[in-house]
């Protein structure tokens, strides 16, 4: 069976990859496909054209049939608000939610750790977005590689309390959790 055609979305499932590699498109599908009612909580801000196009390019290619809630924040509070029996959420996304959070000044670690929390209270399926932005070469300036760093250790917070956990590159998902090699232990 693969990724994209099961039918049941465990209550947490993060869908990591990096700018242009399908991830978002991956996780809509993987929510469409879940059958139940789509809410899509978007945490982009249109702060200038280049963002504004970027959200309808979204838009457009997800179409009609999903509640779609913006919040830049609270991203928390929405999802015990949203994530319920019957209903599938996707969260897009992770990276901008945290340079939201970095730009308004709040607590990262803090703000990570209460995401982490509300993953194990899910009362329905949700998939979060996130980009992997460690693979490439270290920023140049403080702030950049204090954002690399924070972005790095949210992701390793939700992979560790998501269910499942999925890369795309090049549009193709790679399981990472569970392990698709669960008889090899390290």
């Amino acid at each position: 069976m693969s990724l994209t055609t099961q039918k049941s979305v465990p209550p947490g499932t993060l869908v990591l990859g990096g700018a242009r590699s399908g991830k978002s498109a991956f996780a809509e599908d993987l929510v469409k496909r879940s059958g139940l009612e789509l809410v899509y909580i978007a945490t982009a801000q249109a702060g200038d054209g280049e963002m504004r196009e970027r959200i309808e390019t979204h838009r457009g290619r997800r179409g009609a049939g999903w509640r779609t809630i913006e919040e830049p924040l609270a991203l928390t509070r929405v999802l015990s608000e949203h994530a319920k029996p019957g209903r599938a959420v996707l969260v897009d996304c992770l990276t901008l939610w945290l340079s939201n959070l970095m730009v308004a000044e709040r607590d990262l670690d803090r703000e990570t750790a209460a995401l982490a929390e509300a993953v194990r209270a899910l009362d329905g399926p949700v998939v979060f977005v996130s980009n992997e932005v460690g693979m490439g070469i270290v920023p140049d300036n403080r702030m950049a590689r204090d954002f690399r760093d924070a972005q790095g250790r949210l992701n390793q917070s939700m992979a560790q309390m998501c269910g499942r956990v999925i890369f795309v590159a090049a549009g193709q998902p790679l399981l990472l959790k569970p392990s698709p090699y669960p008889d090899i232990r390290l």
